[in-house]
């Protein structure tokens, strides 16, 4: 006999057994994947916003030097390094509060009671525009030096 199917009677009439997994538990296993790869999704967002931070960081170091060897004043306002560190700050947070808001949805998923995400996406929309208004501005200020 193969498993998962037992052989009725003598005429040869096969009946399938259901599987030991119900519908909850395989919807429960799907929403725990669903979940991995929105954690996955904010970590890889906040490693790209992290490395944005650092190469903003730089440009104002490559800038500065790129000046000096054209003979230009250079003058040292720091803004790019604040900017970038920013952005690295912001990239950490995300990380965090993906790693916060996965751990929830677990809890979440495995006791049935589920809520949308709160005010964390409100508060991560804000300031991704903010940031970007900012280094919107910067870009402009420094296109203006050039």
């Amino acid at each position: 006999m193969r498993a998962g199917v037992t052989h009725e009677g003598s005429g040869g009439d096969w009946a399938f057994m259901t599987t030991s997994n119900s519908s909850s538990e395989i919807g429960k296993a799907s929403d725990h994947l669903a979940n991995e790869r929105t954690f996955l999704a904010w970590i890889r967002t906040s490693i790209s916003i992290i490395v944005f931070g650092f190469v903003v960081a730089k440009f104002g170091i490559t800038l500065r030097e790129f000046l000096r060897v054209q003979g230009a004043t250079v003058q040292e306002s720091g803004v790019s390094l604040i900017i970038g560190v920013g952005f690295i700050a912001m990239g950490i947070f995300m990380a965090l509060a993906a790693w916060f808001r996965y751990q929830a949805t677990m809890r979440r998923i495995e006791t049935g009671d589920f809520k949308p995400a709160g005010p964390i996406v409100t508060v991560l929309t804000v300031v991704a525009a903010v940031f970007g208004i900012i280094l919107a501005v910067y870009l402009i200020y420094t296109a203006r030096a050039l």
